[in-house]
C-alpha cells in the first residue's frame, strides 16, 4: 500500500506556495490523512489540526487515532472535509472501497 510518512503540507496563496512546519504523519494513497497521538485527553484543536490538514491538501478522509486509551477502537476519529466526523454509514462506505482496505 503507498504511504509517505511527516508530509510537508504547504500553504498556497494567490498561487505563491509558502513551506510551512505543518506535517501530517502519515498520507495512503494521496486519499486519507492518518494524524497519529498518545493523550491522556484529546482536545478539540486536534480535529482542527487534522481538518486543517484536510483543507490545504486537498484530502477529504482523515483518521486521527489517540493510541493512549484501553480499547484502540475507542481512540480513532473519522473526519471528511467540510464535514467533520463521520457517521456509522460514512464508515460502512468507506470500508467498502479499496481506501478502507
Amino acid at each position: 500500500m503507498q504511504y509517505n510518512r511527516e508530509v510537508i503540507i504547504p500553504v498556497i496563496y494567490k498561487d505563491k506556495r509558502f513551506n510551512t512546519k505543518l506535517r501530517a504523519d502519515i498520507i495512503v494513497k494521496n486519499a486519507v490523512i492518518i494524524e497519529l497521538k498518545s493523550v491522556p485527553i484529546m482536545l478539540p484543536i486536534f480535529e482542527a489540526q487534522v481538518m486543517t490538514y484536510l483543507s490545504l491538501s486537498g484530502i477529504e478522509l482523515g483518521l486521527l487515532i489517540n493510541f493512549n486509551v484501553p480499547l484502540l477502537k475507542d481512540g480513532i476519529t473519522r473526519m471528511r472535509l467540510n464535514h467533520g466526523r463521520m457517521s456509522q454509514s460514512d464508515v460502512d462506505l468507506l470500508m467498502k472501497t479499496n481506501i478502507g482496505k
